[in-house]
């Protein structure tokens, strides 16, 4: 027979509780470790909090910093792990996790997957188009090798995974007003190429192997708290700016260039949402989701309403501009809608008052 605490000892090494093993009585009914005394639990690793551990690539975008913060307001701020390849800003590097990694650096996320137990993916990762159009090797290394490394880890470990896409999935050849979800998509950037290729490897590997793939198409993201990001749609974000700067944009795209918008608010609220529909309801793999579509001409009127003398002058960029004139005008997110539920808050009107009211403040500028 052997000693009490020797007991304990062999039954710590059979049964670890970190495996959410259970010890059963020969009836059947679970036993909660009646050897241990109540002084002594303590000392024994307890069940986590039923909380998804998540890890977010390419987190110091326009997208990761703001759901970083919405994801850890939830699930608590060591839940949600941001990563990228650059420094964080101090700010960032206090609010929570953050590590550095590298998406064509297989290795290193697989440690950092294994390490920090995740079990949710946010790859927000890329070159965005203007600028991939000027890099395109470094845009298909980016965009295209860092997908296959995060959907071979997310199989291999059971991850849920989110990859964004984009407007820029479709081309000159797709339905413009309205885009469906289901259209011809032959876009003319690497870009718009790298992530019809995300969305056709996702479905696949989830017909394949089942992993959960989730996808939506966002519009146009407009937010005050970050800067451009080199998209095309970027003007829409720095037309506020200068107009409390300077009272003038000059803007790369035609004036009656229509495209799809989102607020960022109802963006990630959008991604939370499909992250946590139950499976059963989700019917497609990859769904558009839309607010509001407008023109600079159609912009720049409401930027008047609060800056009176704001000047707006065109200056095409002939590459920008027909990456435009490739992208839908205007989306249609009937099945997001129908499907999970899906509603937006902002139109242009509340879009333009929520960037003045978080923009006026910093460039010490008053309405009225």
């Amino acid at each position: 027979m052997l000693p009490v605490r020797a007991t304990r000892k062999l039954v710590s090494y059979v049964v670890n509780p970190v495996c959410n093993v259970s010890i059963r009585n020969l009836n059947g009914a679970t036993a909660s470790e009646p050897w241990l005394k109540e002084e002594e639990k303590e000392y024994y690793p307890k069940p986590e909090e039923d909380k998804p551990r998540i890890l977010i690539t390419g987190s110091l975008g326009q997208l990761g910093t703001g759901l970083a913060k919405l994801l850890r307001n939830k699930f608590g701020k060591d839940n949600v792990i941001m990563s990228d390849i650059i420094r964080a800003p101090k700010n960032e590097f206090n609010r929570g996790p953050f590590l550095y990694a590298d998406i064509l650096d297989f290795k290193n996320l697989q440690e950092i997957i294994v390490n920090q137990r995740v079990d949710w993916l946010v790859h927000f990762s890329a070159l965005l188009s203007a600028i991939g159009e000027a890099n395109i090797p470094l845009a298909m290394r980016v965009n295209i090798e860092g997908v296959h490394n995060v959907m071979e880890l997310a199989k291999q470990y059971h991850l849920k995974l989110f990859i964004p896409s984009t407007i820029g999935a479709f081309g000159p050849s797709s339905p413009r007003n309205p885009t469906p979800d289901l259209a011809i998509q032959r876009p003319q950037t690497i870009y718009g190429v790298s992530k019809v290729h995300a969305e056709l490897l996702g479905e696949y590997y989830n017909y394949r192997f089942g992993l959960d793939f989730r996808c939506l198409r966002f519009p146009g993201v407009i937010s005050a708290d970050t800067n451009p990001g080199g998209g095309t749609t970027d003007y829409a974000v720095k037309i506020f700016h200068d107009a409390l700067r300077t009272g003038h944009h000059e803007c790369y795209l035609e004036p009656d260039t229509r495209l799809p918008m989102m607020y960022i608010d109802d963006c990630l609220r959008s991604l939370m949402e499909v992250m946590e529909t139950p499976a059963e309801n989700l019917k497609m793999r990859t769904y558009n989701v839309t607010a509001m579509s407008f023109t600079p001409a159609e912009l720049a009127e409401e930027v008047k309403k609060y800056v009176p003398n704001f000047r707006i002058t065109y200056r095409v960029d002939p590459v920008r501009q027909q990456i435009a004139n490739s992208w839908p005008q205007v989306f249609d997110d009937t099945n997001a809608r129908n499907h999970w539920g899906w509603q937006h808050e902002h139109d242009i009107h509340g879009l333009a008052k929520k960037m003045f009211d978080y923009l006026m403040p910093l460039y010490g500028k008053t309405f009225g």
